[in-house]
């Protein structure tokens, strides 16, 4: 099973030492070995733990020529964008984290896959290693969804815990944030909530299959809030969350949200601490499911990425 993995960074070097420290598992689930034909990155003379220098490419398009899945991990609209589609066309297996590229052109992208017999998986996009995105599409196939309701951006969870829980200033907090590696150097996608109105549009897309488009999410993120806002959250005995919704009404229409809200604090939402992600999902036969764990950090991330290379691979397997 030939990978070509297309991105180094942080989940890209998690997954790569996963499939070159324990070759045997994956064998073992697969079927057949599998073997990592290398590693797209845009510096190949930078040293990455536990991935040999030879597996270094700074060259995707030939890297990703010749295998039967590939794994995105490189972010950004392109070349990633491009990159899959051509994976697509050729009707190879396509792993992918990029939650921005899929939500603008998942459903062209799926449409694809479909007419080429090729597959794309997208796990890690939304709550990295909680598989929501399964539960959705399989555990709950046979259920009905009303509405979606979480904490989907532990970044911007681990700022607001912070000043709720320790009174830190809400301006330190996004600064020890960033500090701490939870808020990128451009923190623009969590604070402004876009990376959580991603991630409930390609919920409420596998959900109700509708396009949920990003920018009929209505968003507003936290980067206006001030500390008179959270003292007045506490004086009311409330706690400060940002929340992403999706709820389809009788009319059949998909609405999606991600705003502040004021949560009673025994709400689930309110007591979900640091980044920590949790999600909502109400049923008609199963009642509220609800999933929680890890929603960032790279070995967690690199677990969902790997699951959906197992399906991935076991795909071809099934050709």
């Amino acid at each position: 099973m030939r990978v070509a993995l297309l991105g180094g960074g942080t989940v890209g070097a998690a997954v790569a030492r996963a499939l070159l420290q324990h070759p045997d598992r994956y064998a073992a689930r697969l079927g057949a070995p599998v073997e990592l034909l290398g590693v797209a990155v845009r510096d190949t003379t930078r040293v990455r733990e536990g991935i040999p220098a030879d597996l270094l490419t700074d060259d995707p398009h030939a890297l990703a020529q010749d295998a039967d899945v590939i794994v995105e991990l490189m972010g950004g609209l392109e070349p990633a964008g491009e990159l899959i589609e051509a994976a697509l066309r050729r009707g190879a297996q396509v792993v992918s984290a990029n939650k921005q590229l899929l939500t603008r052109r998942g459903v062209e992208l799926q449409a694809l896959a479909q007419e080429h017999g090729a597959g794309l998986h997208h796990e890690a996009a939304v709550m990295a290693a909680v598989p929501v995105l399964a539960v959705v599409r399989e555990s709950l196939a046979g259920d009905e969804i009303t509405r979606i309701r979480g904490i989907v951006n532990g970044s911007t969870n681990y700022v607001l815990d912070l000043v709720a829980r320790e009174g830190v200033p809400f301006a330190d907090a996004v600064r020890q944030a960033g500090e701490l590696g939870y808020l990128e150097a451009d923190p623009t996608e969590d604070l402004e909530g876009l990376d959580a109105a991603a991630k409930i549009a390609l919920l409420a897309r596998t959900a109700w299959d509708v396009p949920a488009p990003p920018d009929e999410v209505d968003v507003t993120g936290i980067s206006g809030l001030t500390d008179a806002d959270f003292a007045a959250a506490a004086e009311q005995g409330g706690v400060l969350k940002l929340v992403a919704s999706a709820e389809r009404g009788a009319d059949g229409a998909v609405r999606c949200a991600v705003r502040p809200e004021v949560l009673p604090a025994e709400d689930p939402l309110a007591r979900t601490r640091g980044g920590t992600n949790l999600v909502e999902l109400d049923t008609v036969l199963a009642g509220p499911v609800t999933l929680v764990g890890a929603g960032a950090g790279g070995d967690e991330t690199a677990s969902a990425v790997l699951g959906d290379l197992v399906r991935a691979g076991l795909a071809v397997a099934r050709r």
